[in-house]
């Protein structure tokens, strides 16, 4: 079985197939991925076994990550947390499969990671999960106070309505203005955790290729901006993808609001699922957070080809990394972000 490879951005075929697949993402678009392109200078391209001449009926996506720090690497798909081959025939799946492996054992790329969302997926010969994650799922068909009342009532639904009380105003946008808001907040957080930002030219690329699928949420108590976070919307599904907050004020309630309000929005724009992501083991209150939405929890096993072991001194480095980080001045915090964001995909 021939295998092609397909441009996932100039290729209409690709956008009409994403279009069809009712297992595409938001990840799998041509808009996630020329912001990728645009930021990180990633390559995308998709193993296909339909010919040229005919309409694309499969594929699995990735970029090329071409690192002097990380080396070369298929990835699919960067900075997304899920991306599932798109597959209806295990025979075209083993095909695209057995030439992705011959190209990393040609030497071309340092190894190959599929993210996949469901577990079917298996490498040929020799996979290797590097990683294993916390994955969220909320089912929004219910009506809306039942998914209220499934809400945890201490962690949820009284900081809800604490943030009612205290008034906190809504504005949702993805204006200048509001992605300021939301870059200035979210280096309050990445210095909370010792962790450089994503550059801002990530976001506004988002918002340019995705146009009025993006949406930057800013909860304010009077002209103050303490929480907000950023969602994507493939088709009947909104995605939960960036979440930041002032943690000095994290007792009025306002990324449970955040969350309630989006719901609400959803809910009412006749969405079906609200995708909260992945969440590493370590991230506990990440995790109690999502369960105390009242989500659906699973497992994300990620496929890597060939195995790589993971070294122990590369955990204390970036322990490290973390201490040095959460003290430097915003200018610095800043351009690590934008030195380091794109050999880590």
């Amino acid at each position: 079985m021939n295998v092609y490879r397909v441009d996932p951005i100039d290729d209409p075929r690709w956008q009409d197939f994403v279009a069809r697949s009712p297992q595409a993402s938001v990840f799998h678009t041509a808009g996630w991925l020329d912001a990728l392109r645009r930021t990180y200078g990633y390559t995308p391209v998709v193993y296909t076994t339909s010919p040229p001449e005919s309409r694309v009926d499969n594929g699995l996506v990735l970029c090329q990550i071409r690192s002097w720090l990380t080396g070369r690497r298929l990835v699919s798909i960067p900075f997304a947390d899920h991306c599932d081959p798109l597959f209806s025939d295990e025979g075209e799946q083993e095909a695209v499969m057995r030439a992705l492996q011959q190209d990393v054992q040609h030497g071309r790329w340092k190894y190959l990671e599929i993210r996949p969302l469901t577990p079917r997926l298996q490498a040929p010969e020799d996979p290797a999960g590097p990683g294993t994650f916390c994955f969220h799922s909320l089912d929004l068909s219910p009506p809306l106070d039942a998914i209220f009342h499934a809400f945890h009532k201490d962690s949820i639904q009284r900081k809800i309505r604490r943030a009612e009380r205290e008034a906190l105003r809504l504005e949702v946008g993805t204006s200048a203005a509001c992605l300021s808001t939301f870059f200035d907040l979210l280096l309050l957080t990445r210095r909370r955790h010792g962790l450089p930002p994503q550059p801002i030219a990530w976001f506004r690329n988002l918002i340019d290729c995705l146009g009025d699928r993006v949406n930057i949420w800013i909860a304010s108590k009077d002209t103050r901006a303490v929480a907000a976070m950023l969602t994507l919307r493939h088709r009947d599904t909104l995605v939960y993808k960036y979440g930041v907050s002032d943690a000095s004020v994290h007792n009025l309630g306002a990324m449970p609001f955040l969350f309630w309000r989006a719901i609400e929005d959803a809910k009412h724009s006749g969405m079906a699922h609200l995708d909260l992501g992945r969440s590493d083991p370590d991230q506990a209150g990440l995790i109690t957070f999502k369960d105390r939405l009242g989500a659906t929890r699973s497992t994300l096993t990620y496929v890597r080809y060939p195995a790589r072991a993971v070294s122990g001194g590369a955990s204390r480095g970036a322990h490290a990394a973390k201490v040095v980080l959460s003290h430097v001045p915003n200018w610095l915090l800043e351009a690590t972000g934008k030195a380091l964001y794109g050999h880590v995909g």
